[in-house]
């Protein structure tokens, strides 16, 4: 099916519903981009997708190349060739990131198979230069002490690597300044291709100025009620969340 669709998908955090029959389709080879004031349902989406036990998936579905991964744990999900890049990315101190992603590829292969460490070397320094990360910076603890930027490149790297199906970018340019949303940018933008989907969401237009969607959505209450091409990005931009309000008022 090559494609990861999300179909009337209603979920609950604390018996409060917050996506109310949300409908997506990402096609691989595709960058999406959600877009919505806060608290209209963005980060649980991302949550949800994820396999987040706080939020509970009360109906719809989501299928991930035609195959349901709502049974799945996180775990899965990944292997199944979801990735996610958090909007806020955990501290693991005292474990280096190469260790960390060796971790992550080592989980993934079949019981008693190890990796060889001279090619995920090799891998990795491969990624790292196509991404134009120092190399030094893999032996440093997993965002232990890191800038904002660096923490998100940490994630376009750990992308790098895994080479999932569909990533998600939940609010990635959040406490960026202009050169490190540029740098995490130009990391997104190495990686598109026809094996990757992409789906970004976000507050603000200016990070789509860098990552250029194929399609842009716009989410209110739960719901997605616009969509359209990178103009309805620059449109919000012009015009805020009020436009898209009015227009949803009934007569």
């Amino acid at each position: 099916m090559n494609q990861l669709e999300i179909k009337n998908l209603n979920v609950s955090v604390a018996g409060n519903e917050i996506l109310k029959d949300f409908e997506l389709t990402l096609p691989k080879g595709e960058v999406h981009a959600i877009m919505g004031p806060n608290g209209t349902g963005k980060s649980t989406l991302a949550k949800a997708l994820a396999g987040h036990p706080d939020y509970e998936i009360t109906s719809g579905e989501i299928l991930l190349d035609g195959e349901s991964i709502l049974e799945m744990e996180p775990d899965e999900r990944a292997r199944a060739g979801l990735f996610m890049a958090f909007q806020y990315p955990s501290e693991i101190p005292g474990v280096s990131i190469a260790n960390f992603i060796r971790a992550a590829l080592q989980a993934r292969l079949a019981e008693g198979e190890e990796m060889e460490a001279t090619a995920f070397y090799r891998r990795l320094y491969e990624k790292m230069d196509m991404l134009k990360i120092d190399r030094k910076f893999t032996s440093r603890s997993v965002n232990e002490g890191f800038s904002g930027g660096e923490k998100k490149r940490n994630e376009i790297l750990q992308m790098a690597m895994l080479e999932p199906k569909f990533a998600v970018l939940d609010e990635t340019d959040s406490g960026l300044d202009i050169d490190a949303l540029k740098v995490v940018s130009e990391g997104v933008n190495a990686l598109r291709g026809e094996g990757l989907g992409i789906l970004v969401i976000t507050h603000y237009q200016r990070l789509l100025n860098y990552i250029v969607p194929d399609k842009v959505h716009v989410m209110w209450d739960g719901r997605i009620v616009q969509s359209g091409d990178k103009d309805l990005a620059l449109k919000l931009e012009e015009k805020g969340y009020d436009w898209v309000k009015t227009e949803l008022a009934p007569a």
